[in-house]
């Protein structure tokens, strides 16, 4: 029984939708200082999780590749379009800052913790990683809701697709790895979250879907560098 994924996207979605009643009630000023302090917040989950990184130069590598992936495919526009449509078709897409909501999106589906949360918890039943998660992401969700307002909501449908993805599949892909490789990959993640911190921030501008594919290169070539290349330096 997926208890924690359930639990994690119950968390985003009530999180939106308190956040998007007391939102109206806060003063302009207050919300901007949230958002920026949720900025930090993002980028203090990603330097807690970079420091777990093993093999520098495989995880610099996988979020390179992966960029380049991303940028070749043009991710971030694709998600942003498929989101502006759905939210369009529901009567939301009106004044919704697209570049925050795709950020709300990677950032609830695509973190490192939750996609290794998830992966603990199809694999041995462990589901406190996920409702550890789901507290953070609870109080997160009311901050972006404040700008969001309802559509925060709808980034529980993406979430618990991918995240039960992960957890019914994972006593496929937990077996294979390594403790070594879920460190890389929680850096890769972390790299990820910090450059979110900043986009929030609005001090640098990126395409932040377009980095999301180095996570998926983050294992086997955090993989291929332990087993073959770093042997032979």
């Amino acid at each position: 029984m997926p208890i924690g994924v359930l639990v994690n996207v119950c968390a985003v979605v009530l999180g939106g939708f308190l956040g998007s009643i007391m939102g109206e009630k806060l003063s302009d000023n207050l919300k901007r200082t949230l958002t920026m302090v949720f900025g930090f917040c993002a980028m203090a989950m990603g330097i807690t999780s970079m420091v777990l990184m093993k093999n520098m130069p495989a995880v610099i590598l996988s979020v390179i590749l992966g960029t380049i992936i991303g940028t070749l495919l043009n991710l971030d526009a694709l998600i942003r379009k498929g989101t502006g449509k759905a939210l369009k078709a529901i009567h939301l897409g009106d004044n919704i800052d697209g570049d925050l909501m795709l950020t709300g999106i990677i950032l609830f589906c695509c973190s490192g913790t939750g996609i290794f949360g998830s992966l603990v918890s199809g694999m041995n039943g462990d589901h406190s990683i996920l409702i550890a998660k789901s507290i953070l992401d609870f109080f997160t969700a009311m901050i972006f809701a404040c700008q969001l307002k309802k559509a925060t909501c709808l980034i529980g449908v993406p979430q618990i697709v991918i995240m039960l993805l992960l957890f019914f599949s994972a006593k496929l892909i937990y077996p294979l790895t390594t403790e070594v490789m879920i460190d890389d990959f929680k850096s890769t993640g972390g790299i990820i979250l910090l450059a979110t911190g900043f986009s929030i921030l609005k001090i640098i501008k990126l395409p932040l879907a377009n980095l999301i594919p180095g996570m998926i290169l983050a294992m086997p070539i955090s993989a291929l560098w332990t087993q073959v290349i770093a042997p032979l330096l």
